[in-house]
Order: C-alpha cells, then structure tokens, then sequence
C-alpha cells in the first residue's frame, strides 16, 4: 500500500519540469483549472454519484484544501521560484501534519518522526539549492501556504474519512470537481481567457490531469484512508527527489556531490519515517 501512494507524489514531482518546459507563462490559475477540472467532472460522469449531505460542504473543503488552493499555491511558487526553493519549502509538510494531527486527530508526534522530518527538510534543501538564489516574496508565501492547505487536507480526510458505500473513484472526483470549480473564477477574473495552447502545452495539461492528478490523486486518497497519517505525510519529500533526477536526465544538470548526499538522506528520511522504533523497557 506505501508503495502504491507513493505513485503520487513521484507523478508530481514531474510538475516543475512540465511547468518549465511545456506549459504557457504565467498562467499558474489556469493550470490548476486545468488539471483538476477535466480530471473531476470525467469521474464523475463515469461514477455517477453525488455527495449527500453534510459530505457537499465536506467535499468542497476537503477539495478546496487538497486540490484548489494546493494547485493555485503549487503553481504560483512553480512560476515564481527556482524550482529547488519551491521544492525545499514543499518539504516541511511533514512537520505541518504532525502539528495539525496533534490538534485534529490527538496523534501525538514522535520526537524519531518530528527529527526524520527535519532531516527530511535538510536533504531537500541540500539537493536543490545551489548557486545564486532569486527569492520572490508571493512565491516565497505560496510556497509555504501551498504545504499547509494539503496537510491541513491530509489531516480532515484522515478525521472524516470518507462516506460508507462511497467508492474511491467517486470520492476523488468530488474533490477535483470542487477544487477546479474553486479556481475557476479566480483564474478568470485575474488572468482572463485562456490563451491558444499549442501542442506541448496540450500534452502537458494531459499528463498533468491524467497521470498526476486522475491517478495520483485515487492512489493518494486511497492511502490516506489506510495508513498513519505521520508516515504518509513524508511521502511527498518524493517530489522534489524525482523534479531533481529529472532535471539531471532531461534538463543535463549535474548533480554535486552535496546533492547526492541530499538525495540520499531525503531516501533514509521517507523509509525511516514508515517504521516505528520499539522502545526499551
């Protein structure tokens, strides 16, 4: 189960290098739009099953968190930072859910999770930044708010879990309907109409909406359903693992040895943060 929710964050992991290279400029609402909308409404006309309830306004928060205010913060830092400092300040997720499980949830951190966690953060960091760093503000505070809206959603997901005789597919299709119709507006409004997407573009919505949001999304919630949400949350310092192996194959930036060792001990912090030490009587 580890295994298979850890497609997720290796799929998005491949976003910067999308984003970079494919995608229009400075569209960051539009791309969150994109990827999530067509993905949503696609399972929910093949699931054919609506929330019931108090689960539409469940819906709507858990998909505003996860996926609309995620993807407009994950974009925005995307367009307006080095790919390494957007990736480093994604990586301290894990130390948000301990703080919200703890509150939420009454899971206490542990101190071997809350230290893999900052040892997480520091093999990020070693990864990915180097040279002269271009610091935006907006991106700097998009890249912050971004982890904290989807660990706030890893968190009420875990409490609420999800509706008896709901199926997987139907309850990821409420949260990427709700979070693409949550920026639909937005993007609207502070970018205007869509401009006229070429063919790389087109093949980059449909591998983000497709593969990294349709996939990864029924595998993510699926995980957080059955695992601890402590360890789960250290699952996403995959992402910036895999944007800096494919900025080493694809984009031929080579990797320093502090980088190796980054890569390396951000490896060690996931595995370590599966398992739980027994404690000496």
């Amino acid at each position: 189960m580890i295994a298979l929710t850890a497609v997720a964050p290796v799929t998005w992991g491949t976003t910067y290098v999308v984003t970079t290279e494919l995608l229009p400029p400075d569209r960051p609402l539009l791309s969150g739009v994109l990827r999530a909308l067509p993905a949503g409404l696609a399972l929910l006309a093949f699931t054919r099953v609506l929330p019931r309830g108090s689960w539409w306004w469940r819906a709507a928060v858990l998909g505003t968190l996860n996926i609309g205010a995620f993807f407009a913060l994950l974009f925005v830092a995307a367009y307006r930072l080095p790919g390494g400092v957007a990736a480093t300040l994604g990586a301290v997720q894990p130390l948000i859910v301990a703080g919200l499980a703890f509150a939420l949830l009454r899971e206490r951190p542990t101190p071997w999770r809350l230290g893999w966690g900052v040892a997480g953060v520091g093999g990020v960091a070693l990864m990915v930044l180097q040279g002269e760093l271009r610091l935006d503000t907006i991106g700097i505070v998009a890249g912050i708010a971004g982890p904290a809206a989807m660990g706030s959603g890893v968190v009420l997901t875990k409490r609420w879990g999800r509706p008896e005789g709901v199926g997987l597919l139907s309850f990821t299709g409420w949260q990427l309907t709700a979070g693409g119709l949550f920026l639909l507006p937005i993007a609207l409004i502070a970018e205007g109409m869509p401009p006229a997407l070429d063919a790389p573009a087109i093949a980059g919505y449909a591998w983000l909406s497709i593969v990294g949001t349709l996939l990864a999304y029924a595998l993510w919630f699926q995980g957080l359903g059955r695992l601890p949400v402590g360890p789960t949350s250290f699952l996403p310092l995959l992402s910036p693992v895999v944007a800096t192996v494919l900025g080493w194959l694809i984009l031929n930036e080579a990797l320093t040895p502090a980088q190796t060792l980054g890569f390396a001990l951000a490896l060690v912090s996931i595995a370590a943060a599966q398992l739980t030490p027994r404690r000496k009587g």
